[in-house]
């Protein structure tokens, strides 16, 4: 019986840690680093038709340039509601609609807020490494649960622990150099 596919607080300890990845990868995208990301707007919401709608659902969201957005709204006469939905936004752009398009210019951001940006992906990242440990330990948990039942012999516990720190140890590889990434992306001048 090969104990690491099968047993089932491994298997769940995996998909969550994939989830951290996941949701810390969504986090740090939404980070304003000074390049123009079209996931940058994804949170902001417009009033459409009487309902709350994301902007890249009303409209195309391109980057032409490494500073630059440009939302082409597919409706026009949303134009405005996009615009104002933006300024209301925490991104801190003021929109530049010329009818058709609505600019968005990134302010290079000073080496002040570069710092400060990037002690929010340090506290993203320990979060994240945070929420591993703490899924290894109900995995862990979990294994020595099922070894007092009889379920798996001491050899397995000990087997599984081991397999579930390489896992936690891979997925912190993978935080250490998203944040590594992110701290180049925000400090690039």
């Amino acid at each position: 019986m090969n104990i690491r596919v099968t047993h089932e607080a491994l298997k769940a300890a995996i998909e969550k840690m994939d989830k951290t990845i996941s949701v810390l990868t969504s986090e740090l995208v939404h980070i304003r680093a000074g390049r123009a990301n079209p996931q940058l707007l994804d949170n902001i919401k417009v009033d459409c038709y009487g309902s709350m709608m994301p902007i890249n659902q009303i409209g195309n969201i391109t980057a032409p340039e490494p500073r630059m957005l440009l939302v082409s709204v597919w409706d026009a006469t949303l134009i405005n509601e996009v615009e104002k939905a933006i300024m209301k936004s925490d991104l801190g752009i003021n929109p530049s609609n010329d009818g058709k398009v609505i600019r968005l210019v990134m302010p290079e951001p000073t080496e002040e807020r570069r710092k400060e940006l990037f002690k929010v992906v340090k506290t993203f990242g320990e979060d994240a490494k945070v929420a591993l440990r703490s899924i290894r330990r109900d995995a862990i948990d979990h294994f020595k649960k099922d070894q007092k039942e009889g379920l798996i012999t001491e050899d397995d516990l000990k087997d599984l622990e081991k397999e579930i720190q390489d896992i936690i140890d891979e997925h912190t590889k993978t935080i250490d150099k998203m944040m590594k990434d992110k701290e180049a992306e925000i400090m690039a001048v």
